[in-house]
């Protein structure tokens, strides 16, 4: 049992006991003394071993903590990466170029091992061993960067993939999802760069064509549609930041269509793309109800309603009363809260 598991056995003993006890209230059921009696002496004695060797959260405040932590953790992360970045820039020029090396490649060594040696003493929560995880992407990230600038080597898009493996080795081993999205970003910048220079662009000018991230998310999506045996509860993960991506670059696509390889005017290109938004949008929300991936069908809904209302805007803005648009706006609001809830009905109706 891993840490994410055990705080699942945790939540549901919580939830067990409190429909145990809304049930009994009611008077729908209601177990004998000993019964009750054995069912919470077993729950507690398994709370306090998850709590010994998890240090899983065991009350509503806990949690709230932990969130607090994860943030203070992020925050104490990127202070630190802020503060070797200035510290090299205040430095730098004074140090010898071997000097500078030696401190380069010990930087991400010394903070890789800094890593395991906090996971080792962590026991849950992984909020020290983020924050160095973190601190030892940075190194390495400046590690590459200004080796290659002090050798002068050409610089490309092989960077990302070695930011991208680095992050994805940490995160793996230590159950890290924030280095994850760190690792997922840096691939995706890697992928997008390619496909720039197989279209014929010069890799650092990928960010101007939108469709080179349609190819990288829909890479991260699909892998999140695998099995991932290693660490299963990063497949959510894959599939929304995934699709995250891909709904971003066609809602761009769709309102600037110069920026689209296609060979097409710029107005059928944002035809092109808008219906792709809205149909990729219901396509999401569909198959979120129907695998009950919650964080893909509230993406598909953001983005439905994003593509909708940018559309509302360029069809009535110019000519419609500013009243009446805003006033037209929330009525159709209410219409899709009306729609949504009824497909929430259907949801419960028939479950996937």
């Amino acid at each position: 049992m891993d840490n994410h598991s055990a705080q699942q056995r945790a939540d549901r003993i919580h939830a067990f006991r409190e429909e145990l006890q809304a049930l009994q209230q009611e008077g729908v059921l209601s177990l004998p003394p000993e019964t009750q009696g054995k069912v919470a002496a077993y729950h507690e004695a398994l709370l306090r071993e998850l709590n010994a060797q998890f240090d899983v959260d065991t009350s509503h405040q806990q949690k709230r903590l932990s969130w607090g932590m994860r943030i203070a953790s992020f925050l104490g992360a990127l202070a630190i990466s802020a503060a070797v970045f200035f510290f090299l820039l205040r430095f730098w020029g004074l140090l010898d170029t071997p000097l500078q090396v030696v401190l380069l490649v010990a930087a991400p060594l010394v903070m890789t091992l800094a890593v395991e040696g906090v996971a080792r003493r962590e026991r849950g929560g992984a909020y020290f061993t983020s924050l160095a995880a973190l601190v030892a992407l940075t190194c390495f990230v400046l590690d590459l960067s200004v080796l290659g600038h002090i050798f002068n080597i050409t610089p490309s898009q092989n960077a990302f993939l070695m930011w991208a493996l680095y992050a994805l080795i940490l995160a793996y081993n230590y159950d890290l999802k924030l280095v994850l999205v760190a690792g997922l970003t840096s691939l995706m910048g890697y992928l997008a760069a390619m496909v720039g220079t197989w279209s014929g662009i010069y890799w650092l000018s990928f960010g101007q064509r939108p469709e080179n991230f349609l190819v990288a998310g829909g890479v991260l999506f699909a892998a999140g549609l695998l099995p991932l045996k290693a660490r299963p509860d990063f497949a959510p993960i894959y599939r929304v930041y995934g699709l995250l991506v891909v709904f971003i670059a066609i809602l761009i696509l769709s309102n600037w269509g110069q920026s689209s390889y296609l060979p097409l005017a710029n107005d059928t290109i944002e035809v092109i793309y808008q219906l792709l938004g809205f149909a990729g949008s219901g396509a999401a929300i569909w198959l979120g109800i129907r695998r009950q991936w919650a964080g893909l069908a509230n993406l598909g809904s953001t983005f439905f309603v994003i593509d909708l209302y940018t559309k509302f805007f360029d069809w009535w803005w110019d000519w419609m009363p500013k009243y009446l648009f805003f006033l037209v706006l929330g009525l159709i609001a209410i219409g899709l809260l009306f729609a949504l809830k009824r497909l929430r009905a259907l949801t419960r109706e028939r479950p996937a």
